[in-house]
């Protein structure tokens, strides 16, 4: 009434009588009767398995490295043809999204330089410092808001690299959106690759 595994030795099997029911046909199998065997026969019987375990593993260890070898080496071959369109699309991608961030980082810095140009201009030509620096501070203090305000939004520190991170990877899944670059499936790929 139960199932035998596979890995069920003979010698287990054979301890006792039984019944060995095969399509429906029931065989009454007779185990002969055996001396226990000793504790140093037990030893050297599994010394004797261990020794021809690791012979066979020795023997046939170059074979199966070639055989995973060549598996490894088809699959890198077949993920690197899959990448290959996929990287041409992303270095375009992102050579525009490079040009798009450099444009604006230097567009803020025209809108800063503006700003001090400005404000020099006013202070020294056309009004005094004495009416001007209430105008700064003001300035100063809108800059202070307008960073913490970035802060709130994004839960990061307004440090230039990390904001001109955040801009690049913003522009980047915009136009791979608009392209139909799959992010996630070229990372999955590359991935797989790397492993």
């Amino acid at each position: 009434g139960s199932e035998i595994p596979a890995s069920t030795m003979m010698d287990v099997l054979l301890m006792k009588d039984f019944k060995l029911v095969i399509n429906e046909i029931a065989y009454v199998v007779q185990c002969p009767t055996t001396e226990k065997a000793s504790r140093k026969h037990t030893t050297e019987m599994e010394n004797l398995c261990s020794l021809v375990h690791r012979l066979f593993a020795v023997l046939h260890l170059e074979e199966a490295h070639k055989e995973v070898e060549h598996r490894l080496l088809v699959r890198i071959d077949h993920l690197q043809a899959q990448l290959q369109p996929l990287e041409q699309v992303k270095a375009r991608i992102e050579a525009c999204a490079e040009a798009s961030t450099s444009r604006l980082l230097w567009a803020g810095l025209a809108l800063l330089s503006t700003q001090g140009g400005v404000l020099a201009w006013l202070t020294w030509w056309v009004f005094s410092w004495d009416l001007m620096e209430p105008v700064t501070c003001f300035l100063s203090f809108t800059n202070s808001m307008v960073f913490f305000a970035y802060f709130i939004v994004t839960r990061q520190n307004y440090t230039y690299p990390t904001a001109r991170r955040r801009q690049f990877l913003h522009v980047f899944h915009k136009k791979s959106w608009h392209q139909r670059f799959d992010v996630e499936q070229y990372n999955k790929l590359k991935d797989e690759l790397a492993k």
